[in-house]
């Protein structure tokens, strides 16, 4: 009997951390969630309805501090490697998508707050 107290227990443990580690964002998140935005990005014009969706999906995901500190670091990332990318676009993404964030979109973002 009490060995299926002890496998109750863990499962149910297992059932609470399980979902808490799968949870955390990655690029990858981000690179999925914000690929409609990348043509306006880049070139500008009209914002596509996609894209905000996909920022508005991006900000309900990122609870944690960790997370907005991995979304950071992902556009910081993309300044530097996306070919074209226009860093003022980038910057008024959130305000355009009626999103606001804790912390500014550009280069020299402190994404240890």
């Amino acid at each position: 009997m009490a060995a299926v107290k002890v496998v109750s227990v863990l499962v149910l443990c297992m059932l609470v951390v399980e979902p808490m580690t799968t949870t955390a964002i990655s690029c990858v998140d981000v690179d999925k969630l914000l690929f409609p935005c990348l043509f306006y990005l880049t070139r500008g014009g009209k914002l596509p309805s996609t894209c905000c969706s996909g920022v508005r999906a991006l900000h309900s995901r990122t609870r944690t501090t960790s997370d907005r500190q991995t979304v950071c670091k992902c556009f910081k990332n993309y300044f530097k490697t996306i070919p074209g990318f226009k860093a003022n676009l980038g910057e008024s993404l959130p305000g355009k998508c009626r999103v606001r964030i804790p912390y500014k979109i550009s280069f020299s973002a402190n994404c240890k707050k």
